[in-house]
């Protein structure tokens, strides 16, 4: 769903608004809301943070964060995994994890609805990717199918179930394939 305002707002006007649910991303002059997850949607999301979370967190080598709004590079984006490592997360005056995240996060995880627009997610990957994000992932679980992006290298496709997915170098001991992230489903 595109909303597009009377007259074009800048980045910083769009900042100022309130949140919507779901959330609402800018991108080149446009409002962009993002549309409702769904099931199989929720369920891949919520898995894969708690087990990103559970190899990475607990040695302070990253975190994972779920529809976190990240503003960098002209737009403001909330993919739906976030993973910043531990030293890149931006901290209040109290040590707490701030509010703001102005940069890119170091992995971006996408996982496409029924409705979603590929070719819109996958833009925001490639931003990403372009603003220092290590690896990029768009997972499609009507196709069974891992997309995965990096850094000018060449596109990677996953659909066989026991491939084992790349990660990135700070998340090397996590190991997961098509068949564990589709497992999730029938939980």
């Amino acid at each position: 769903m595109v909303q597009v305002p009377s007259k074009m707002l800048t980045l910083e006007e769009f900042l100022q608004l309130p949140e919507t649910k779901p959330a609402s991303e800018y991108i080149d002059g446009q409002i962009i809301q993002k549309p409702m997850p769904q099931g199989k949607h929720s369920t891949i999301q919520g898995e894969f943070i708690s087990t990103i979370n559970g190899v990475v967190k607990p040695n302070r080598i990253a975190r994972a964060f779920p529809e976190l709004r990240c503003t960098f590079g002209g737009r403001s984006i909330v993919p739906d995994i976030a993973v910043f490592i531990w030293s890149r997360i931006p901290r209040d005056e109290n040590g707490e994890v701030a509010n703001t995240f102005s940069m890119a996060p170091d992995w971006t995880i996408e996982i496409l609805s029924p409705d979603q627009n590929q070719t819109k997610v996958t833009k925001n990957i490639l931003h990403c990717l372009k603003y220092g994000t290590q690896m990029g992932w768009l997972i499609d679980p009507n196709e069974q199918t891992v997309f995965i992006y990096r850094p000018k290298q060449e596109t990677e496709v996953f659909d066989e179930p026991d491939a084992l997915l790349p990660m990135p170098s700070f998340a090397g001991e996590l190991h997961l394939t098509i068949k564990d992230l589709l497992a999730w489903l029938l939980e």
